[in-house]
């Protein structure tokens, strides 16, 4: 069986059944955000599918796959799984277990600039791995925040196939586009919806409820230097080790366009505490 659900259906470039500023700050590590789409996407997928048909199987949440550094999907699966869980258990059935799709390749283009020839050329080469095994008579479900084209789902039935899984099988999403005449670039409008600049970062980083993904760093990293140089000089040490560290788990020093921002972290902040003082962190 493979079924898809999407809690919120964009028909209309104007109207998207959910606040886009939100959804911005979401992209960009707002786990208070992430908390309330993925408990309202766990809502929806408990009354539209759960309800309707009965479980015959232990339950394995995949969220969308990384390399090493978490997708903001990452952020919203652990709250679905929560949601979840609670009616898995008032109802007698087993909780949900989690794994992870690994993926080989990482590269620096906006995948929300693209249309879906340029996503599939993108991300054709790129190779999904899954622990076969561990899935051995149990339902999956697919974690994303969006399908905009598709690309994504194709490449994880790609998967799918050649690792000749037989499992049931839901793709869920927070929100797809089902308007094929709207552009695919619309999931850049709702990308930096809110956040313009580098500096709109800040209120994210700094509100308590932050957790780090890949699109904030690249986004961090890709800045032009003199911006990004006064962006970082104001973050707390914390912030600093926690970016270059993860900048380093995905490989993004072997990247030229993101070598100067990331020098000057090694050069200036990691080993020269003072200048984190100086300004006021």
């Amino acid at each position: 069986m493979l079924a898809t659900y999407s809690l919120h259906h964009i028909d209309n470039a104007n109207y998207f059944g959910f606040n886009p500023d939100d959804y911005s700050r979401f992209k960009f590590g707002d786990e208070a955000v992430a908390k309330t789409y993925g408990t309202s996407l766990a809502e929806g997928f408990i009354q539209n599918c759960l309800v309707r048909q009965s479980i015959e199987q232990q339950i394995v949440v995949i969220s969308s796959p990384f390399s090493f550094i978490p997708t903001a999907t990452f952020a919203l699966k652990t709250w679905f799984v929560c949601h979840l869980n609670r009616w898995l258990a008032r109802h007698g059935y087993q909780v949900v277990q989690e794994t992870k799709v690994h993926r080989t390749v990482t590269y620096k283009e906006d995948y929300g600039e693209l249309d879906a020839e340029q996503r599939i050329s993108l991300i054709g080469n790129d190779l999904f791995h899954i622990d076969k095994d561990f899935l051995t008579n149990k339902t999956l479900i697919f974690l994303d925040d969006i399908k905009i084209t598709g690309s994504h789902e194709r490449m994880i039935m790609k998967m799918v196939g050649n690792y000749q899984l037989d499992n049931d099988i839901y793709m869920l999403y927070f929100a797809e586009l089902v308007n094929k005449a709207i552009h695919p670039n619309i999931e850049n409008y709702l990308n930096y919806h809110q956040v313009k600049s580098i500096f709109e970062l800040d209120p994210i980083i700094k509100s308590g409820s932050f957790a780090i993904n890949t699109r904030i760093v690249k986004y961090i990293l890709n800045y032009d230097f003199d911006s990004f140089r006064i962006f970082i000089e104001n973050q707390t040490s914390a912030f600093v080790d926690l970016l270059y560290d993860m900048a380093l788990g995905n490989g993004y020093h072997t990247i030229e366009a993101y070598a100067k921002n990331l020098n000057f972290i090694s050069s200036n902040l990691l080993i020269n505490t003072h200048k984190l003082i100086q300004h006021g962190n």
